[in-house]
């Protein structure tokens, strides 16, 4: 792998990357700045795939009984949670699947990204899916492919050895991008998190966000929540 200023891709004067001061910032803030931009992945073989962010929750740390820093503790597997705002936290869950999150300001804070809309290189994220899919006749829809935090890691290969640890500013791996179509995240929806088991009031609060009606996200909320439109 060539070094973060010397890949062909930033050679060639194409990234739109985003620094650490986009990360440096409240975890809520960075959750809802997330949207509509793109996920950069490049592979080991020097191959590109790429996802808009199209929703993502917000785990606050300290008083969040809903986050895995909780109370400020410090684990082996929490620590990137304490780094620095943009480092990449990947963990496993119910022992098969990666959840991939991003630092932010604040001690153990930092942002799940639930789901994508694949935008490029799809059929090489269809590829990774199908090695966890049974059936080989099984039809995979695009707006399948990345419609959920385990999803998205398969999808853009992303796991614990590859990618933890590492900061989206910096990283020649990873990264984040704005262009042309991330002002499409005019109006988001605002909702409690999913499969939260914690104190009710954590439980409830509005730590969810996603792009109003876009197709790709993981589950619209149609009762408890509220948009917020920018100007």
């Amino acid at each position: 792998m060539t070094s973060d200023h010397t890949s062909k891709y930033f050679a060639e004067g194409t990234s739109k990357r985003l620094g650490l001061e986009f990360f440096n910032v409240p975890c809520e803030d960075l959750a809802k700045n997330l949207l509509g931009k793109v996920l950069v992945r490049q592979l080991e073989d020097g191959s590109i795939v790429k996802g808009r962010i199209v929703e993502t929750e917000s785990y606050l740390g300290g008083d969040d009984a809903a986050s895995q820093s909780y109370g400020g503790k410090i684990t082996p597997r929490n620590e990137p949670m304490f780094m620095k705002p943009g480092t990449i936290y990947v963990y496993f869950t119910y022992g098969m699947y990666h959840c991939f999150n991003i630092s932010s300001q604040g001690e153990g804070a930092a942002v799940l990204l639930r789901a994508l809309e694949p935008t490029e290189n799809i059929e090489k994220m269809l590829n990774f899916r199908k090695t966890y899919i049974k059936s080989p006749k099984t039809f995979l829809k695009t707006r399948d492919l990345c419609n959920g935090p385990a999803k998205l890691c398969i999808s853009l290969s992303i796991d614990i050895k590859t990618c933890n640890k590492h900061n989206l500013s910096s990283w020649n791996g990873m990264w984040i991008e704005s262009d042309s179509q991330s002002e499409l995240a005019k109006t988001i929806v605002c909702t409690s998190r999913i499969g939260i088991h914690c104190k009710k009031e954590w439980q409830e609060k509005f730590l969810r966000f996603y792009i109003y009606d876009n197709p790709f996200v993981s589950k619209v909320e149609k009762t408890k929540m509220k948009c917020i439109t920018f100007p």
